[in-house]
């Protein structure tokens, strides 16, 4: 009897994995979680999930997410430091003030 109750758990704790493996490889990210991946995958030098980012969206969209990532990040560098987010962006990127 018990080891019936065991194999039955054991087929159905198999069945959830999968069931949650498949629904996970179905799931859709949107092109600002591709860019956050993305970004924060290149900062850290992790190919593997750089390459894994880049099959989320196509090309054009995944640029627009980092590119709206990288305003975002600048304007709200700037409000931190009381700057503008033209002095940010150019000390970001090691450019004299203008």
């Amino acid at each position: 009897m018990l080891g019936r109750l065991r194999k039955s758990f054991g087929r159905f704790r198999t069945s959830m994995r999968a069931e949650t493996t498949a629904r996970e490889a179905k799931r859709t990210h949107n092109l600002f979680e591709a860019a956050a991946v993305y970004i924060s995958a290149y900062a850290e030098d992790d190919q593997d999930q750089i390459d894994e980012a880049v099959t989320w969206v196509s090309p054009e969209a995944l640029s627009f997410g980092v590119s709206e990532l990288a305003c975002r990040a600048v304007i709200a560098l700037a409000r931190e430091r009381d700057e503008s987010p033209q002095t940010v962006a150019r000390s970001l990127l090691g450019l004299p003030a203008a």
